[in-house]
Parts: structure tokens; sequence; C-alpha cells
């Protein structure tokens, strides 16, 4: 079985199945800023420029997730676990307004995982 970088709970792919009715495809960005760059930001496909040193974890459910170069370096040995919650979005997330946000979890690799993902140069 594949050691995937990033996974979803079933709370943040119902909010997602919403998102994607009603917008379309999207993509998940994560930058690791301060504020509204501390959640992951659901965006429609397209209407957020991915930056060269961003780095792609995966998908869930078809939706990219990408985050920042350093942010990577810090998380590089977890596996990000898209979650969903009660809570409002920020900024331009289309997750908010909705009384429920994606959240952010992670849990560090074991070894044995690490073995089979490895690293990612940035």
């Amino acid at each position: 079985m594949p050691v995937e970088r990033v996974i979803a709970t079933e709370a943040a792919l119902d909010l997602l199945s919403e998102i994607v009715a009603e917008h379309g495809p999207v993509v998940f960005v994560q930058s690791g800023g301060c504020c509204d760059g501390s959640s992951p930001m659901c965006y429609r496909k397209g209407d957020y420029l991915i930056g060269m040193r961003d780095v792609k974890l995966g998908e869930v459910a078809g939706a990219e997730v990408w985050v920042s170069a350093a942010l990577f370096e810090i998380w590089k040995h977890s596996q990000m676990i898209l979650d969903a919650g009660p809570g409002h979005g920020a900024g331009f997330s289309l997750d908010t307004g909705r009384g429920r946000c994606f959240l952010s979890k992670a849990r560090v690799f074991t070894d044995a995982e690490w073995e089979k993902i490895g690293n990612i140069e940035v």
C-alpha cells in the first residue's frame, strides 16, 4: 500500500464535495504563514498561482494540495491530514461563511513509511 503525504477525513471530503459541486475543481494551498496562511486555503483551480518552489503533497478527491517550500521543510517527515470542523474559514478560501472550515493536522511518518516515501528535494 502506498504511503500518501496528504490524506483527508470524511468531514473534509464532505465539505470538499459541497464546494466542488458549487464551484467546480479546486486546489488547496497551505502557506504556513501567520493568520489566514496557517489554515489550508481552498481556491477554484486556476484562481491561485502556484509558485515555482511550492511543493505538491498530493491530491484528495482530485484536488491538488500544495505547501510552501519553507513549510515542506518543517513538515517533510509528517503526513498532512486535511480535516474540517466548525468555523467560518478565512480570506478568499471557498469554505468561508459555511459554518465549517478546513483544518490541517499532521502525524509523523513511521520509520517504515519514511523508507517507502523518501525525501523530496526542494
